[in-house]
């Protein structure tokens, strides 16, 4: 079983920006990149603006991995919440333990599901005020 700590960057519509400065700064390889336009379930009311956003990318720098994303809409992002914690397993069931472990006490930001990028995921801010993304990858 494998579990690692991920930072994931979540900015106003600029991630593709940041993701092409990441390129250039850091030598950021992209591994994945999903637009909301890309991800089931989007509102009809999706501007071709909103769809263009990125709703999840992981990139590669050096012998690490960074997450990024944008708010969708005029969503702001609250103090503290620009950067999170992804957490990463390889197994959905071990994902979903430490997801419903951290929620004890703390609020449900986006409930543990399947999603287009991972098949088990969910977002939770623990006890402490501490954002956790919860990530689940299945190496094929």
């Amino acid at each position: 079983m494998m579990v690692k700590l991920t930072p994931y960057i979540t900015l106003e519509g600029r991630a593709k920006e940041a993701i092409q400065f990441y390129k250039e700064t850091l030598g950021a390889e992209i591994i994945s990149i999903f637009t909301y336009g890309e991800m089931p379930d989007m509102p009809d009311t999706f501007t071709d603006e909103l769809k263009s956003l990125v709703a999840h990318a992981k990139l590669k720098v050096g012998e690490t991995e960074l997450m990024l994303s944008d708010t969708p809409g005029d969503s702001t992002i609250e103090n503290g919440k620009r950067v999170t914690i992804c957490i990463t397993t390889n197994e959905v069931e071990k994902s979903k333990r430490i997801y419903e472990a951290l929620r004890q006490d703390g609020q449900v930001n986006m409930s543990f599901k399947e999603e287009p990028f991972s098949p088990g995921f969910g977002d939770v801010t623990d006890k402490f005020g501490v954002t956790f993304q919860i990530y689940t990858e299945i190496e094929e």
